[in-house]
């Protein structure tokens, strides 16, 4: 729920995202959450209060058992306090066959959904374009 909570600010949305987590984890594929990273990062650097806008490729390495690109599963603990409508979206997530997501450039703090990765691959490369032509590094 904590992942879920991080991912989207978008309430109406959670249970999608929760969705697809649960059936990333039924494929046992890795959850390769942004937020985790991120909050790998802050635990390693100890800055909690750090702004991280952008996780960058180097990032995905990061030897943590927060990280959900290297460890597979759930991380060892929450990354955040979820607040109930997360909890709500776990407990009763959206069915449906997407395993990918990413931010969306056409509806801000929304995500775009896909079943297989060649359509992940369009989607991640619109949002990749879109977030290097505003220069955001960091």
């Amino acid at each position: 729920a904590s992942i879920v909570h991080k991912e989207t600010v978008k309430k109406d949305e959670r249970p999608r995202v929760a969705g697809a987590y649960l059936n990333r984890l039924a494929q046992g594929i890795s959850l390769q959450a942004d937020p985790t990273v991120i909050y790998a990062l802050k635990l390693q650097s100890n800055d909690f209060k750090q702004v991280i806008k952008r996780v960058l490729f180097a990032d995905l390495s990061i030897n943590s058992p927060y990280n959900t690109y290297v460890y597979a599963g759930l991380p060892p603990g929450p990354i955040a306090m979820p607040d109930i409508s997360a909890i709500d979206a776990v407990l009763n997530p959206e069915k449906h066959n997407f395993i990918f997501f990413c931010a969306s450039v056409d509806r801000f703090g929304y995500h775009e959904f896909a079943s297989s990765y060649a359509e992940h691959q369009v989607n991640a490369k619109r949002y990749a374009d879109w977030i290097n032509s505003t220069g955001t590094t960091r």
